[in-house]
């Protein structure tokens, strides 16, 4: 039986631009609508009669619950692969949506767009964004840019989802949103499988060993990345995340909310939010061509981005007039939106393109945690102070902080990027190879040359790096 058809090294393009076309349509049908939710917030609030930090636990949790269920996510999409998994979660995550419009209290809320719906994200957004890294290599973070850039495009149409709570009310809104997140679906029959060179086991000897003596307890292991666990780059690396995740969130709920007490109407409040997507498009676009264009190291770039977005959002509350918080706005909209593309470049620098789906996974999962805390701390602090001044304040010291963190990864102050370590063994039964087969062939690997369009003439890519340095000459 011949073996699979396996790229020396990610194509660089062809389908993968398909597949960043649906990656740009999950992020409009997710990030968009919860970035979007201020005007459902609102509603919330007046309808359940109920305070800011309890309404601040529906999206709290179904932003916990995506991320934190994102190994889950990995685990299934490397065994069964990513194009079953992210059309069963487009499913998941409408039905919840829709049977969120039949709510009577905020516990419906909390289970059906907190726990459903975000179930049905997390099995979609890890293999999406997985999908499009592996698919890349030279062009890897403005195919993340560009595949993120969906989010501004629902972003903008918050004056339009105020306009349908105020002609359907907020429950015939959440069922049209419910249609329209079941196109999470299409976005799954897009994505194509794709085999790496370091993908396989090097020879039919090796997989027998492998499963002669892997016990089901070290299989499990493997399929979700535990290794990683002890990876301290990789896991300084998690952490400074989550303490930005505790931050990142808040302005997607609360800004409507703090526009609206500063004394600006509905329609001015959601176009708030419409600004900053203005500039969110442009930031990661931005970001996208100057990472791979530049000199600069991903890592550096990400440090300085989200410590801009951190004193941007320090200075929301001080945007007394109605110029100054759009000023703002778009400030923290471009800084806050080139940040996600560069946190899922920067992984492969740090643990290997072969270990990707499995560290989105981890990542995402302990990030959950700040994510959880952030929004209803936010809510709280505005219930306790009366406005959301102190909120944005300590929601941008959190990025501050996590951005001190990642100076303290290895050779963070290095023009350099240190070579990754890949640390987890590929499991035979996962890949569904045969070990008596011919696991390898050079002949079938595909090397591809965008420049010459020549399979056979393409070289090998090094790390991101300065030419001066030996480290990696």
């Amino acid at each position: 039986m011949p073996g699979p058809r396996a790229y020396q090294e990610p194509p660089d393009g062809g389908w993968g631009w398909m597949i960043v076309l649906g990656s740009f349509v999950q992020t409009a049908l997710i990030f968009g609508l919860i970035r979007s939710f201020g005007a459902f917030f609102v509603e919330f609030v007046r309808y359940f009669d109920e305070l800011a930090a309890r309404v601040s636990w529906v999206t709290s949790i179904g932003i916990a619950v995506q991320q934190c269920l994102s190994p889950l996510a990995s685990a299934l999409s490397t065994r069964y692969g990513a194009r079953p998994v992210i059309m069963t979660g487009g499913l998941v995550a409408g039905l919840g949506l829709f049977l969120a419009s039949f709510a009577t209290s905020l516990v419906h809320l909390y289970i059906c767009i907190g726990l459903l719906s975000g179930f049905g994200w997390a099995l979609v957004v890890t293999p999406v964004m997985a999908s499009v890294t592996r698919y890349f290599k030279k062009k890897r973070t403005i195919a993340t840019a560009l595949s993120t850039t969906g989010v501004v495009l629902s972003s903008a149409f918050s004056p339009l989802f105020q306009y349908l709570i105020d002609s359907y009310s907020w429950r015939g809104a959440l069922i049209i949103l419910a249609g329209m997140t079941l196109n999470l679906m299409v976005c799954g029959a897009l994505i194509r499988p794709l085999t790496l060179k370091e993908d396989l086991p090097t020879s039919g000897e090796e997989v027998a060993k492998q499963n002669q003596h892997k016990t089901r307890l070290r299989q499990c292991s493997s399929l979700f990345g535990l290794s990683l666990l002890s990876h301290w780059p990789f896991m300084k690396y998690v952490l400074a995340n989550t303490l930005i995740s505790v931050g990142y969130f808040v302005p997607f709920i609360h800004l409507v909310a703090h526009a609206q007490c500063a004394g600006f109407d509905e329609y001015q409040a959601a176009f708030v939010i419409s600004v900053a997507a203005g500039a969110d498009l442009c930031g990661r676009i931005f970001t996208g061509w100057l990472a791979d264009w530049a000199h600069i190291r991903l890592l550096h770039m990400f440090a300085v981005w989200s410590s801009v977005t951190g004193f941007a959002m320090i200075l929301v509350p001080l945007g007394s007039s109605y110029a100054a918080l759009l000023g703002i706005c778009i400030l923290y909209g471009f800084f806050a939106a080139g940040m996600i593309p560069l946190i899922f470049s920067v992984l492969p620098e740090i643990v290997g393109i072969g270990n990707v789906f499995r560290a989105i996974g981890i990542l995402q999962m302990i990030e959950s945690f700040g994510s959880l805390l952030g929004i209803p701390l936010s809510g709280w602090l505005r219930d306790l102070t009366g406005d959301y001044t102190i909120s944005f304040w300590v929601a941008g010291a959190f990025l501050l902080l996590g951005t001190l963190v990642l100076c303290t990864l290895p050779n963070f102050f290095s023009c350099c990027s240190p070579k990754p370590v890949n640390q987890l063994e590929m499991i035979p039964e996962v890949l569904k190879l045969d070990p008596a087969s011919e696991l390898f062939d050079q002949e079938k690997t595909v090397n591809w040359d965008q420049e010459t369009n020549d399979p056979n003439t393409a070289s090998g890519q090094g790390n991101r790096s300065c030419k001066e340095c030996p480290a990696t000459s």
